[in-house]
């Protein structure tokens, strides 16, 4: 099987799994986790353009398990955390990586936070070097092991 024919595989059982889990991703840890995953992988090489910033954002508004949050509250949660990681990448990161670990306290929370990172990652059909590294560096922040998620 092909590298793209894996990871759209991949990416459809996670958002597959994130569905089933739907109802009970509804903390306040869970959305500022995940938000502060889709802006460290948006800005995984250090830059977010305009275009990729909507991207996300379109991605974010129409993901089945986030509809559980109203819409411009994760927009508005989204572009804070973008802004900190393109005003100073490396500082930005460790604030966003300690947002993310937010979810830790619950597993199933913190496992969803690396699987949307993973969907988001994968949502152009390109899961690239700098977004695998940052999805990495959220598993060691949230403690699960990386290679659970084939990183």
């Amino acid at each position: 099987m092909a590298l793209w024919d894996r990871l759209k595989e991949s990416a459809s059982t996670m958002q597959a799994q994130l569905t089933a889990k739907k109802n009970d991703l509804t903390s306040g840890a869970f959305r500022d986790s995940s938000m502060a995953m889709c802006a460290l992988v948006a800005a995984a090489d250090g830059t977010v353009d305009a275009a990729e910033r909507q991207r996300v954002a379109q991605l974010i508004a129409t993901n089945e398990v986030l509809q559980n949050f109203a819409a411009d509250d994760l927009r508005a949660r989204f572009d804070a955390y973008v802004d900190k990681l393109t005003a100073d990448f490396a500082f930005g990161k460790v604030s966003v990586l300690q947002e993310v670990a937010k979810a830790k306290k619950k597993p199933a929370e913190a496992r969803a936070v690396i699987q949307i990172g993973i969907v988001i990652g994968g949502a152009d059909g390109d899961f690239d070097k700098d977004e695998q590294a940052v999805v990495r560096e959220a598993c060691f922040a949230l403690d699960l092991p990386p290679h659970e998620f084939d990183l």
